[in-house]
C-alpha cells in the first residue's frame, strides 16, 4: 500500500471510530507492550481503501515523549459501507480471531492485533492492526497467481498454522464450535434452495452435466460429510485462503509470511483451504503444474510439525473431497451479491479441477 506524499493535516477524521483518538490508542499500545512512558500525539489518514467487503485505512502516529519501537503506523480496518449489516458476522467473527486464537498461536504467522471490538448494538466492528506495508506484499497482483517459490512459501505457512490446530483438544470447546448433523443438514438445505435460484438465472449457460453432478452432490451431502463429523485430523481452516490472503517478506527483508482476513475462519477438513487456494482459484495449466509439488509440501510441513497418522494417502483423498466441495463456492458467492466477476470465474476452475482429479467418482 503506497505512502500518500502529499500534505496531510493530522487529525482523527470524524467517520473513523473512536479507537483512533489519541487517547484510546495510546491504552491499546500500551496493552500490546510496544508503548511505554509516551503517548499517541496526533493521528493522520495516510492511505484508505475498500476491498470487497471491508475498508482499510493506514493510519500515521505521532508521539509525545518516549516512544521508541512503538509503531509509526497502524492499519484499522472497518467494514466496508455496502456490505456493514449483511455481513456483520463476519467482522464478528475476525475480532473474535484476534482475541481468542490468535494470542495461542506460534508468533510470526498473523499481524498482531492492538484493538478489536464487535459492537452488538450497532452492528459494527473494528481491528486495529499492525502495519506490514513496507515490510511485507502480496505475491501478485490479482487475479495473478504466485511464482513457484512464493507458492510454496505460502502453503509452508498453511501448513503451519493447520498443525497448531491439528485436532487440539480446545476444537469445539473454547475454540470455535462443531457443527452438528442437524445443523449441517439445515445448510445443505439452504445451499439447495440457493443452486436452484443460481441455475434458474444461468438457464444453458450451466450445462446438464453439471447440473446433474449439482443433484448428485446434494443428494450425497449427508455421507460427504462424515468425513467432517468424524472430528479427526480437523484443524482451523482459514475459510478464505486465497494467495492474495499472505503477505510475503519484500526481497531485502528476513521475516515470515503472515496470514490475514479471517472472518470465515472454522473447524473444518483442512483441505478446504488448499482446493479453495488451488483448484478455485487457479486455471488447470497452473493448478496442475503446482499441485502435486504443494500437497508434498503442505504434508512435509505437517510432519515435520508434529502432526501423526495423517498418511499422504489420505491428503490426497481429502484434497478430492474439498475440490468437490467447492462446487458450492461459487453458488454461495453469488447468494451474497458478489459479481459475477468472482463467482464466474471460480465456477469455471473448479469444475476444471473437478474433472482433472475426477471427482465425480466420490459421488
Amino acid at each position: 500500500m503506497a505512502r500518500d506524499r502529499g500534505i496531510v493535516n493530522f487529525m482523527t477524521p470524524p467517520q473513523l471510530p473512536d479507537v483512533v483518538e489519541p487517547a484510546r490508542l495510546t491504552a491499546a499500545l500500551r496493552r500490546g507492550g510496544v508503548l511505554d512512558a509516551g503517548a499517541v500525539r496526533e493521528v493522520k489518514v495516510l492511505h484508505q481503501r475498500d476491498n470487497v467487503v471491508s475498508h482499510i485505512v493506514r493510519l500515521g502516529l505521532r508521539y509525545v515523549g518516549e516512544s521508541g519501537g512503538a509503531p509509526q503506523t497502524l492499519i484499522l480496518k472497518t467494514p466496508h459501507a455496502d456490505f456493514a449489516k449483511t455481513l456483520a458476522h463476519g467482522g464478528r467473527h475476525e475480532v473474535a480471531f484476534y482475541a481468542k486464537l490468535a494470542p495461542n498461536m506460534p508468533p510470526g504467522l498473523v499481524p498482531r492485533c492492538f484493538d478489536g471490538q464487535f459492537d452488538e448494538e450497532n452492528v459494527s466492528w473494528h481491528l486495529l492492526l499492525e502495519d506490514l506495508t513496507d515490510s511485507h506484499d502480496v505475491a501478485a497482483q490479482w487475479p495473478l497467481p504466485p511464482s513457484r517459490e512464493q507458492a510454496l512459501a505460502i502453503v509452508t505457512t498453511l501448513a503451519s498454522w493447520h498443525a497448531a490446530w491439528w485436532d487440539h483438544p480446545s476444537l469445539g470447546d473454547t475454540v470455535g464450535s462443531w457443527m452438528s448433523a442437524d445443523d449441517t443438514s439445515r445448510l445443505m438445505e439452504t445451499f439447495a434452495g440457493h443452486y436452484d435460484r443460481f441455475a434458474d438465472l444461468l438457464g444453458d449457460r450451466l450445462s446438464e452435466e453439471r447440473r446433474i453432478l449439482y443433484r448428485r452432490f446434494i443428494e450425497q451431502s449427508d455421507r460427504l460429510l462424515e468425513r467432517y463429523h468424524s472430528h479427526r485430523h480437523l484443524s482451523i481452516a482459514h475459510g478464505d485462503a486465497h494467495t492474495w490472503n499472505f503477505l510475503l517478506p519484500r526481497a531485502d527483508i528476513a521475516d515470515t509470511v503472515r496470514i490475514f482476513d479471517f472472518d470465515q475462519w472454522r473447524i473444518n477438513v483442512p483441505t478446504h483451504d488448499l482446493a479453495y487456494m488451488m483448484a478455485t482459484q487457479w486455471y488447470p495449466e497452473r493448478r496442475q503444474t503446482l499441485e502435486r509439488l504443494l500437497l508434498n509440501r503442505y504434508h512435509e510441513t505437517l510432519i515435520s510439525h508434529g502432526v501423526s497418522g495423517y498418511t499422504r494417502g489420505a491428503l490426497d483423498q481429502d484434497y478430492r473431497r474439498s475440490v468437490l466441495w467447492h462446487i458450492t463456492k461459487p453458488v454461495w458467492q453469488w447468494s451474497i451479491n458478489l459479481p459475477p466477476l468472482i463467482w464466474w470465474n471460480n465456477l469455471e476452475r473448479i469444475f476444471a479441477a473437478v474433472d482433472d482429479l475426477g471427482c465425480e467418482e466420490l459421488l
